[in-house]
């Protein structure tokens, strides 16, 4: 009904109606720029209004990779038991989606592993993260105590969709390793990588974050590969342009006070490994 009602209203047909799925026609796609456009506007105006009453509540907009689903919701239970006046919203993707939300202005700030080249942004990391490869317990490498990392050319790998923070540190890895290994299977779900490498299909490069339970449990090991893990930085993005509701700013400044120390504490066996300079970001 609501639909039929935008299309009265704007006196063009927006969808077209196939056969179980519904898609935009060409008026449709131009009146959808717009319509972000609005709801851009409209958020704006909700955060000056905030900024004006200078409140600690208002909407905030939280885009994350979805490597950082496995920690940031409880970061952000603390943060909201300190801000109850604030409601948020968590938008997730991975990272080549992520640009394109912070571009259009549809999320406050962002929690990504490789800050955007394509715009101008303010990065600020906040905590380490570690990348290694994971296979199930039962793998022959698994026995070893180090791994060469040119053993890896004979594995069949599972790896993480173009766009992704996770497959660009994999790639960076093997180009600097000079490796090709072979890839099986491309998926688009951390869960579905683990699932897929527990029942043998493959080995994965990974973030440890999300392996952490699976490793725990012994469901999947961490091979001892010379080299890795490959660390990385956590960082908390932000248009250069935009100007930040109360919300969106005590948050900023909550994750960069909180989240090392958080990740800590949730990841304690991760503690101290790191190395003295993180690996260049791309």
């Amino acid at each position: 009904m609501q639909i039929r009602s935008l299309e009265e209203q704007v006196g063009l047909p927006l969808f077209d109606r196939g056969h179980r799925q519904l898609s935009l026609t060409t008026p449709g796609e131009y009146f959808l720029v717009y319509a972000r456009r609005m709801l851009s506007t409209l958020k704006d105006a909700e955060d000056a209004m905030a900024r004006m009453r200078g409140a600690q509540g208002g909407r905030l907009v939280i885009g994350l990779v979805s490597t950082a689903e496995y920690f940031l919701p409880r970061l952000l239970a603390r943060f909201v038991a300190e801000h109850p006046g604030v409601e948020v919203q968590l938008v997730i993707g991975n990272r080549q989606s992520l640009v394109e939300l912070l571009g259009r202005n549809d999320v406050d700030l962002a929690v990504m592993g490789r800050p955007p080249k394509e715009m101008e942004t303010r990065a600020e990391p906040f905590a380490l993260h570690p990348n290694s490869v994971v296979a199930p317990p039962h793998h022959p490498l698994s026995r070893l105590a180090h791994i060469p990392p040119k053993m890896l050319a004979a594995e069949r790998f599972i790896v993480r969709e173009a766009g992704s923070g996770t497959r660009a540190a994999m790639e960076q890895f093997f180009r600097d390793q000079h490796l090709s290994p072979s890839i099986v299977m491309e998926v688009g779900s951390n869960e579905a990588i683990k699932h897929a490498v527990a029942a043998g299909l493959g080995i994965s490069f990974l973030s440890l974050h999300t392996v952490h339970l699976e490793v725990s449990s012994k469901e999947l090991a961490v091979l001892p590969i010379d080299g890795l893990p490959m660390f990385r930085r956590w960082h908390v993005v932000h248009t250069s342009a935009k100007t930040l509701s109360p919300a969106a700013e005590a948050f900023r400044y909550f994750i960069l006070e909180e989240g090392e120390r958080f990740i800590s504490e949730l990841y304690p066996e991760l503690v101290g490994d790191g190395p003295a300079a993180p690996a260049p970001e791309e």
